[in-house]
């Protein structure tokens, strides 16, 4: 109960610190003791991430496509399109910065030449489909909720996601902090720890450098619509950024969200649709932290990375994180499905990319709310 207060991201720390310190005098018995819980909790996980997509992403879209019209089909375009494009500035900008502070790390390649921890056993979980044919059959169920008289599905979809919270909140996230200690003491073991940290300690000031500019590009882009200055209209929108910070929510921001862009011009009406809406679709922060952790992760193990894989991997993301459940860390949970069957993520570089993003979680997040402020004067003027 003392570390369930706590709160996930110290649990985390406190994870991957221990993982660390444990694996430089664990014996080999410990070390494949956590190999067999992480291949365990791993198969559970990609077993999960089929139901997660269904169980959030028709819910979500039959509440959108519920009200459909011309300020809908306007703030999802925004929204979708600010999403990509934080997406594609962190894939350029890591690519011309990231590889020269990898590129050193040689440790890691000569750690990965050597053994790896085999598991004692691992119990089979393979997933009811696979990722695209659940985003597939969730656009269908949800744009056939959405425009269909059908109460009784979407009153299941509605159980199904409360089954899918639930699972996550009762067994997926208790049981991280865990799988991260797991992993960590296997990559101490295995002599990898080293040559990642000194990597994503450069790596997550950039990260930090670059939701500033996404940010301030975004109200640049909204200023001519607004026809106020750029730098106004972020300051306005300070109170909802550190509200998040300490939220790690955008729904919980939704309040002061709202406060700040009807402060900054937006029409009441207009704010009131727009802000609670893009609390759900609109991900620049997160897909940002995604993508760039993405991207170092694979330059760091030598796989190709090139634009048009980040491009497929992107868009999908865009729209897969409307999934994101409303828990701290949900929106890595969505993306997990695309990161594996895109990029070709292992259960290492899954537990790494959780890690990564949930120590970053609460700026990710108030880089979300706050960019809401900007799509709100863009539509207010459009529509």
């Amino acid at each position: 109960m003392t570390m369930r207060r706590l709160g996930l991201l110290p649990r985390i720390a406190i994870a991957i610190l221990l993982g660390i310190l444990v694996g430089y005098i664990a014996p080999a018995w410990l070390g494949e003791l956590c190999a067999t819980f992480n291949a365990i909790y791993s198969q559970f996980l990609g077993f999960m991430i089929p139901l997660i997509i269904v169980g959030f992403v028709v819910p979500a879209i039959a509440d959108i496509g519920g009200r459909a019209g011309r300020l809908l089909v306007i703030t999802a375009l925004l929204a979708y399109g600010f999403t990509i494009l934080s997406g594609l500035i962190s894939y350029l900008t890591g690519s011309a910065i990231f590889p020269s502070l990898i590129s050193g790390e040689s440790g890691l390649a000569a750690a990965e030449s050597g053994g790896k921890l085999v598991p004692w056993f691992t119990v089979e979980m393979p997933p009811l489909m696979g990722v695209t044919t659940s985003l597939v059959l969730s656009f269908i169920l949800g744009l056939g909720i959405a425009f269909s008289e059908a109460p009784a599905l979407r009153r299941g979809m509605s159980e199904l996601r409360d089954i899918v919270a639930k699972t996550i909140n009762a067994a997926i996230i208790p049981l991280l902090p865990v799988y991260i200690f797991g992993i960590f003491l296997c990559m101490t073991v295995e002599g990898e720890v080293g040559a990642i940290l000194r990597s994503f300690i450069k790596i997550i000031g950039i990260i930090f450098a670059l939701h500033v500019f996404v940010l301030v590009l975004q109200y640049c882009i909204a200023a001519p619509f607004a026809r106020r200055n750029p730098l106004v209209m972020l300051r306005t929108m300070l109170p909802a950024y550190f509200t998040a910070l300490g939220t790690q929510s955008s729904a919980a921001t939704i309040p002061v969200t709202l406060r700040q862009a009807i402060r900054m011009g937006v029409r009441e009406d207009v704010a009131g649709f727009v802000i609670p809406l893009c609390a759900t679709i609109h991900l620049s922060g997160s897909t940002l932290k995604i993508v760039a952790c993405a991207l170092a992760i694979m330059i760091m193990h030598g796989q190709p990375h090139d634009l048009p894989l980040f491009l497929h991997f992107i868009a999908m993301l865009g729209i897969t994180m409307v999934a994101a459940p409303g828990i701290p860390g949900g929106a890595i949970m969505a993306a997990l499905g695309v990161l594996q069957s895109i990029l070709g993520f292992d259960q290492e570089t899954i537990a790494l990319m959780i890690a990564l993003y949930i120590a970053m979680d609460s700026f990710g997040t108030a880089c979300n709310v706050t960019g809401d402020g900007a799509i709100a004067a863009i539509v207010d003027r459009v529509a």
